[in-house]
This record gives structure tokens, C-alpha cells and sequence, in this order.
């Protein structure tokens, strides 16, 4: 496509106003009081639908929407085994982490995971290093957001690479650091909704275009019968079923812009609400749009490499088969899963910048900081990493869904073990969580720049394995928590 499509782009122009609005409504209504909790949680009055939304939201990102459906393409049914793990994801997060986070939360009115992690281990520099990689893989999940939204966003509409990124890059950026966390979570919340409808649209006019689900499954089964077997005739061995079930199923109950909604949340109602909603959104998104993937091969002939790569299977079949005028309609939904990835991952790592970082800090010298000058560096920090990450994205790098699996594997290796042991084990101590954060986290990342491998297996079996030797060990040496803090944290022993 050469020339933009106009009609393409007026729909999303209309949804990018509607999220600027929603944050400046939300800012308008804003307490002046309780600056940081209003603004970085929300205040703790999300319900059971919103949570339930906002953590669909952040946790679908783009690659949800364009590389895996890709994958399933190109490999079949199996790809839908292995992904639908993700189902699950909601519920473990809130059912294990959510009332536990919150009713710790409240007794030490904690904002942030990091505000927790410094009160379990009493340690300044655990939670300095836990902001320091909150950032860091932060900023690398959110490049491949900006990457695949503004290449989608180029497939589909004509427009250049450039336009995309300004246009909804600028705009989520500047919604986030206006609204806080209660916009993010509104904005998600919509988002998530747009994510159904295009998944259902897309769906309808491929098997339109393809002759019907029959016709299509007639057609794979005879040129494609590898697409019926789990392991696709060896193109799906078990080391990725494996590896994908630690990386976006069962660690995903620990990275800290999930975890983060269980301190978010109004009352124990709601909770459950947003366990049972979450999954069944989870579970309509994940089988819904990997399974359109497996029926483009209606409209699709050939195979990912006809069309670019994976990454355009998605973009190419919306071009494909659906009308001019409602090509903008369709974009929305992917689009909407990289805003929402973003904005809930900017909320955070300002957060850990300006509250678990600065705010400490002058709390600690006992200097006092006016509300005008947190809310600028609030506002100022958020607009500084979107921004930042903007400018990275303007040089685009390739194969975005193993840029957001690299730094879900390094969030992962951080965390897991700490949030987990750290608030259902009273032996876990100071000594091992800083050992296994730091020690994991750098050995993951050096496996992965040299590209090392155990048993051909994905490099989060490195670092999840060893951040949790590294913690038995330092917690085994180390000095034992003090007593007042497993009394806070363990009150029923």
C-alpha cells in the first residue's frame, strides 16, 4: 500500500482523543491530597470489572496480537497448546499475590512492589537494584510495544513507519503522565473492550473470506496436516512448549505490573470479580486471535516468509480481507494491546524512579516534598521514559516478540523468587533475595548475549534456576529477617 489510508486513520485519531480525555477527566477529578497513591495506584479504589481489565490489558501486549498469531500461522494447533497457558495468568497473579499484596499494603502504606520488598528484607539497596531493573527490562518490553504498534500501524493504514510511532507513541506518553494510574487503568480497561471487537471482526471476515471454517479446515488438513499435531511434525518441540509455559504462564504471577493491581484494588469482592473476569478475557483474546492465525492460511497462501515474516502475517490477512473503510476499526485492537502494555509499564517505572527512589530518599532525611514539585517530577519522569524509549524506537529493531520475551525472562529471574519466598517463606532473609536478584539477573542476561543454552531450552531456565540456588544459599548463610518484620508479614505463626 503506497498512499494512506485515510478512512484507516480517522477511527484511530477518534480512539487516541478519547484516551487523551479520559486522562485529563481523571486529572481533573484527582484529590489533591495523597498525591502518590492517587497517582501511581489509583487511590486502592479499583473494582472487580476495571482490575480485571487493566490487568488483561497490561498483560496482552502487541506480540500478543501480531507475533503470536504469526506463530500460529506458521506452525498450528500447537501453537494454541502452548499458548493457552497464558489463561491462566490472572488468576495465579491475583489468587496468590492479590490479597496478600493487599493487606500488606495496607499495614505499611505500601504504593509500589518495591515499597514491599524494602519492608520484607529491610533493605535500601534490594530495592534500589529492584527499581534499577524495573527500568531497565521495562524499557525494553516497551521498545517492542512502540516497534510492532507503529509497524502494524504502517502495514495496515499506508502511512510511514514514523507517523505511526509519533502518532500513538506521543499520545500514550502524554496520557499516562497526565492521568496517573487511574487513567491507565480507565484507558485499559476500554482498550481491552476494542481488543475483543477487533478479535471478533477479524474473525468473522476471515472465515468470510476463506469460504467458511469447514472450507479452511478442509484445505489444512489436506496441504498442512503438520498444523493438527501438537509438536507440528518436529516444528514444535517440547523445550518451547516447556519454556513458554515458565515465560508467559506460570512466572508471569511476578512481574511487578501484574502484581502491582493487587495493591490497586477496592475490597475482597472485587478481587474475586476480577479473577474470574480476567480469565475469561484472557482465555477469549489468547485462543481467539491465535486461532484467526491458523484460519488466514484461508486467505494466505504460502507460508510467513510470502509476506515479510510472522510479524506481517496479521497486518497482511486485515489488509486482505476486510473493507477499506473498516481497516480502522480492525487496527484498533492490536494498537490498543501496545498502549495499554505501555502505559501500564510507564505508571510503574515512574514509579520506581520517583517514589521507591526519590520519595525515599528525602522521607529518609526527614524533608518534606510539596505536592506541586512530586506531581511535576511525577508527570516529568513519566514523560522522560516514554520519551526515551520513543527515540529508541525511531530505530527499529527486528523480531519483537523475543525483544518481549527477553525482558520478560529478566523480570522474571528478578522476582520470582523474591516476591514469592520473600511473602510465603519466613527463612527467606535479606542476604538471599540480593543475591538471587542481582546474581540471577546477571547471569541471565550473559546466557543470553552469548547465546548460551542448556538442552536447546530458552535462557529463563538459567536464570529462574539459578536466582533460586543463589537464594536457598544466601538465605542458609545470611542473618536470619528480624523478628518485627516476620511478625508483620507472618502474624498468624
Amino acid at each position: 500500500m503506497t498512499e494512506g489510508n485515510l478512512s484507516a486513520l480517522l477511527p484511530l485519531l477518534i480512539f487516541m482523543a478519547f484516551m487523551v480525555g479520559i486522562s485529563i477527566f481523571v486529572r481533573h477529578k484527582q484529590a489533591e491530597k495523597n498525591f502518590v497513591g492517587n497517582y501511581f495506584i489509583g487511590n486502592r479504589e479499583l473494582g472487580g470489572f476495571v482490575l480485571a481489565m487493566t490487568t488483561v490489558a497490561t498483560y496482552s501486549s502487541v506480540s500478543s496480537f501480531v507475533g503470536g498469531p504469526g506463530m500460529a500461522f506458521q506452525i498450528g494447533f500447537g501453537w494454541i497448546y502452548m499458548a493457552v497457558v497464558q489463561v491462566t495468568a490472572i488468576f495465579l497473579v491475583l489468587g496468590i499475590f492479590g490479597k496478600r499484596v493487599a493487606l500488606l499494603a495496607r499495614k505499611f502504606n505500601a504504593v509500589t512492589v518495591v515499597d514491599i520488598i524494602r519492608a520484607r528484607f529491610q533493605s535500601d539497596f534490594l530495592a534500589a537494584v529492584s527499581a534499577f531493573v524495573i527500568v531497565l527490562f521495562f524499557c525494553g518490553t516497551m521498545t517492542a510495544q512502540f516497534v510492532g504498534g507503529a509497524k502494524l500501524f504502517s502495514a495496515v493504514t499506508g502511512y510511514s513507519y514514523e507517523t505511526g510511532l509519533i502518532l500513538f507513541g506521543l499520545v500514550v506518553v502524554v496520557y499516562t503522565s497526565i492521568g496517573g494510574f487511574k487513567a491507565v487503568a480507565l484507558t485499559d480497561t476500554f482498550c481491552a473492550l476494542i481488543m475483543m471487537v477487533g478479535i471478533v471482526l477479524l474473525l468473522n471476515y476471515v472465515l468470510d473470506a476463506g469460504g467458511g471454517y469447514f472450507a479452511i479446515m478442509t484445505n489444512l488438513e489436506i496441504n498442512h496436516p503438520e498444523m493438527f499435531e501438537p509438536f507440528s511434525f518436529g516444528n514444535m518441540p517440547w523445550g518451547i512448549y516447556f519454556t513458554q509455559w515458565l515465560l508467559v504462564g506460570i512466572c508471569t504471577i511476578a512481574l511487578p505490573q501484574s502484581v502491582v493491581r493487587g495493591i490497586s484494588y477496592k475490597n475482597t469482592q472485587g478481587l474475586h470479580s476480577a479473577m474470574l473476569i480476567g480469565t475469561v478475557v484472557v482465555g477469549f483474546m489468547n485462543i481467539g486471535i491465535n486461532f484467526t492465525g491458523i484460519l488466514a492460511h484461508g486467505v494466505l497462501p504460502g507460508n510467513p516468509a510470502d509476506y515479510g515474516g510472522v510479524d506481517n502475517i496479521i497486518p497482511t490477512t486485515i489488509v486482505t480481507v476486510m473493507p477499506r473503510e473498516l481497516v480502522g476499526l480492525a487496527i484498533i485492537g492490536p494498537l490498543a494491546a501496545s498502549i495499554s502494555t505501555i502505559s501500564g509499564l510507564l505508571i510503574v517505572a515512574s514509579s520506581a524512579i520517583v517514589k521507591d527512589v526519590y520519595l525515599h530518599y528525602k522521607e529518609k532525611k526527614s524533608q518534606p516534598v510539596e505536592t506541586s514539585r512530586l506531581r511535576f517530577l511525577s508527570m516529568a519522569t513519566t514523560a522522560i521514559i516514554g520519551g526515551t524509549v520513543f527515540v529508541i524506537a525511531l530505530t527499529p529493531p527486528s523480531l519483537i516478540w523475543l525483544i518481549n520475551m527477553f525482558a520478560f525472562g529478566g523480570l522474571e529471574t528478578a522476582f520470582f523468587w523474591t516476591l514469592l519466598l520473600g511473602l510465603f517463606w519466613k527463612g527467606a532473609n535479606k542476604f538471599g533475595a540480593e543475591l538471587s536478584m542481582i546474581g540471577g539477573t546477571i547471569i541471565y542476561c550473559a546466557a543470553q548475549a552469548t547465546g548460551f543454552k542448556i538442552l536447546n531450552l530458552h535462557q529463563i531456565t538459567i536464570g529462574i534456576t539459578v536466582s533460586l540456588i543463589l537464594f536457598l544459599l544466601g538465605s542458609y548463610f545470611g542473618k536470619p529477617s528480624d523478628k518485627k518484620v516476620l511478625d508483620i508479614f507472618f502474624p498468624q505463626d
